[in-house]
């Protein structure tokens, strides 16, 4: 029986609109209906676009402020203290986003952000919204946002996220792995076309004394954004030490014009074919624990973790690394040590690759139609 789905994101970088995108995507090629609703939209006027550029500001130019507000509102923490709260802002979007469910009559609202689970847990708790409410959390640490006791259902990465969620809320919550397009697990650089750019560029390095081939190609992750602390003096270190440091600059065009002012660096801009690169690629140095970290999760490329952005993606890079998906870099020598630890074959790449791939449990697709189905089910 094909069943309608609502998902809920937010244009907050590119990772949380992708898994909802993926999503909707799979239940589709199920025979179902799927709509994606951004939920800045669904605030009142200007809001949803000054919160996404106040984040955006704070995250590039005043990293430490945006940690003191996640400490603040979203942080976990076991001393009993009174804490600021989303709710004033997710009671402004109650109301619109039950006009949306009234037009759109979905048998399940999936959010993927966590301020929409704050909007759906609050509904479902009053019993306003009639529908079944399943959270998709997309970080490797759950922080406060994703946790409310009135939605039915969380879909977590892992299985101590998993455990977080049941501690907290006493709901159901399932381990099903990152959601990540089908063309991550199997990637191919079919043409070759990665690989000789990657090549060219070793190649052409002043003073080179490796061979090109011999130049593990390291991909810089900043996000859609451009985001991150030191980049080019990071990718400077790595090219000293004989590695090819690959920036991805996201559509940030000014970091990606610096980049290319530094010798050793291959910057790029928005990558379309990112499972072909990473196919071409040895490791990710990552600093968000995002989805181009889950992406490199189910392409087999080694992650290492370093210098992560202040708030959530410093627990989501701990959390990776405790789960054995990652490496966290930390000390003097990184994040060079690491990399060359994962870049070629041997025990340490192959232990956490298996970990990676293991970390891909089911399909949270599937589970979503089966909590519609349910919800459908007749009672008695």
């Amino acid at each position: 029986m094909p069943h309608r789905f609502l998902l809920l994101s937010a244009g907050m970088g590119a990772g949380h609109d992708a898994v909802a995108h993926e999503l909707a995507a799979r239940l589709r090629s199920r025979g179902h209906t799927a709509a994606v609703r951004d939920v800045l939209t669904l605030l009142p006027a200007g809001t949803g676009r000054a919160l996404r550029a106040g984040y955006r500001a704070t995250v590039r130019h005043l990293p430490g402020l945006y940690g003191a507000v996640y400490a603040g509102f979203l942080a976990a923490s076991t001393t009993p203290r009174p804490r600021l709260s989303s709710a004033p802002l997710a009671a402004l979007a109650e109301r619109p986003l039950l006009r949306a469910v009234a037009h759109w009559r979905p048998d399940v609202v999936v959010p993927t952000f966590h301020l929409c689970a704050q909007v759906t847990g609050r509904l479902r708790a009053r019993g306003a919204l009639s529908v079944p409410a399943a959270v998709v959390v997309v970080d490797f640490a759950v922080h406060r946002g994703w946790l409310h006791s009135g939605n039915d259902l969380h879909l977590c990465v892992t299985e101590t996220a998993t455990q977080d969620v049941r501690a907290a809320t006493g709901r159901a919550a399932r381990t099903t792995g990152p959601v990540v397009p089908d063309r991550f697990f199997d990637p191919r650089d079919a043409d070759g076309r990665w690989r000789a750019l990657l090549h060219r560029h070793a190649a052409a390095l002043p003073g080179a004394d490796a061979a090109p081939q011999d130049r593990p190609a390291v991909l810089l992750s900043t996000g859609a954004w451009g985001v991150g602390t030191g980049l080019l003096e990071t990718a400077r270190r790595l090219s000293a030490d004989g590695c090819l440091p690959v920036l991805l600059c996201g559509n940030d065009e000014r970091l990606r014009r610096r980049a290319a002012r530094r010798p050793g660096v291959l910057p790029l801009g928005w990558v379309t074919d990112l499972h072909r690169l990473m196919a071409a690629a040895d490791v990710l140095l990552d600093n968000a624990a995002g989805q181009t970290a889950a992406q490199a999760l189910a392409a087999g490329l080694p992650v290492v973790g370093y210098r992560p952005l202040p708030g959530h993606a410093v627990a989501g890079v701990e959390a990776m690394a405790r789960a054995g998906l990652s490496c966290h870099a930390e000390g003097e020598g990184e994040p060079v040590r690491a990399v060359r630890a994962l870049a070629a074959p041997g025990p340490a790449r192959t232990r956490q690759t298996e970990a990676a791939r293991a970390a891909f449990r089911a399909d949270a697709a599937a589970e979503l139609e089966r909590l519609a189905a349910a919800a459908s089910s007749p009672v008695g």
